[in-house]
């Protein structure tokens, strides 16, 4: 009978560094369709390959961390605004607040465009830091 050792992990190679650098951005897009799931698949790319790759560990807690706040959190703050919105509607205050409640409803789109940019990018091998977010990603 062998004895079986697993081996350590092999580092990735380029390519498939930026492959699921890119995955790990464009996860966002799952959004769109469970509303969801995009914010943990990224982290669960970032738990698989945070040994065998650095620059995906940092691209994938990046884009975590950004799903979360401006997805789930911009999902949140539109939510309340629409209710305020429509508690003020009884009064003529709640109509002059509509058109910022639709302004601010664009956030979560204004949030698929910048995860498909980092996506592009990093698939190009090029580093992609998210605005105010990468400063929080120490890797």
């Amino acid at each position: 009978m062998s004895e079986y050792t697993p081996s350590p992990s092999q580092p990735l190679s380029q390519s498939d560094e930026r492959l699921w650098a890119m995955l790990a951005h464009l996860s966002v897009l799952l959004n769109l369709v469970t509303g969801f799931l995009g914010v943990f698949t990224p982290l669960i790319i970032y738990f698989i390959f945070k040994d065998r790759s650095r620059f995906v560990a940092f691209q994938a807690m990046q884009s975590f961390i950004f799903q979360l706040v401006f997805w789930g959190g911009a999902g949140v703050f539109v939510g309340i605004m629409w209710a305020i919105v429509g508690v003020l509607s009884a009064f003529l205050v709640g109509l002059i607040c509509i058109p910022f409640a639709i302004l601010f409803s664009f956030l979560p789109l204004g949030a698929l465009i910048y995860g498909v940019i980092g996506a592009i990018q990093t698939y190009q091998g090029q580093e992609f830091r998210y605005w105010l977010v990468a400063e929080w990603v120490n890797i």
